[in-house]
């Protein structure tokens, strides 16, 4: 009986006690364990139970860099059974495809920046001449610095001038067209308020006059019903 008991109870002696961390009262220092020895754990439950924690680190960790970074990640995992673990942001075969077309010249990265960088420069230069250009041809509109020009280059400024004359003055009428277009409108919607006001009077005015006029009717009617005043006999004095 006792050996049963002894065997159902749980044994302590497997059970190693987490330590708790060591502060020095004064100095706030941390006793800290040891670092890991950086070899093959000999024990085989150990080592899977080790491969299986830090699988799961590194994988959370590569998703994490790809939803932070928005980086394209892609990574391969094989236990000892040859068990295989992957995780790819996109798609682990385009990812491989890309890494093996940038691993065949390992210069490619250098001279595409390098590239990208002239091509830059190229672009500025250009932007550069044509703000110089129109602020030439903005200060000849302008009727300055027309000493340098030829008389084709002031018979042009004249016909571009005169465009925009005439684009102006065609804009101006529009504009004005619209305007009397919209007072003629607000001028459309008074008079049609005047006449609904004009009939509300008209309508009131019928009703005050039948008003009056029944009234009128009314006091005649009940002077009729009345009578004169009767005026008293001779008979009534003696």
């Amino acid at each position: 009986m006792c050996s049963r008991v002894e065997n159902e109870l749980p044994s302590f002696r497997s059970v190693t006690p987490r330590k708790a961390p060591v502060w020095f009262p004064y100095f706030g220092v941390r006793m800290v364990r040891g670092k890991t020895q950086m070899k093959r754990i000999e024990n085989a439950t150990s080592r899977q139970v080790t491969f299986s924690k830090r699988r799961s680190g590194l994988l959370k960790k590569a998703f994490e860099l790809s939803v932070l970074c928005d980086a394209e990640v892609a990574l391969i995992i094989f236990s000892t059974k040859g068990r295989l673990y992957e995780f790819s942001s996109s798609s682990i075969n385009k990812t491989i495809e890309r890494y093996q077309r940038n691993a065949k010249d390992p210069g490619i990265g250098k001279k595409t920046v390098q590239q990208d960088v002239q091509h830059l420069k190229e672009e500025a230069v250009t932007m550069a001449k044509k703000i110089e250009l129109l602020e030439d041809s903005n200060r000849k509109l302008l009727g300055e610095r027309l000493e340098s020009c030829s008389i084709d280059e002031l018979q042009e400024i004249e016909e571009q001038l005169s465009r925009a004359l005439s684009n102006i003055r065609a804009r101006k009428n529009q504009l004005f067209r619209e305007k009397i277009e919209e007072l003629k409108d607000e001028e459309r919607i008074m008079e049609e308020e005047n006449q609904k006001l004009r009939e509300k009077q008209s309508q009131q005015r019928s009703i005050m006059q039948q008003e009056v006029a029944e009234r009128q009717i009314l006091d005649v009617d009940t002077a009729l019903f009345i009578g004169p005043p009767e005026t008293p006999t001779t008979l009534e004095f003696m």
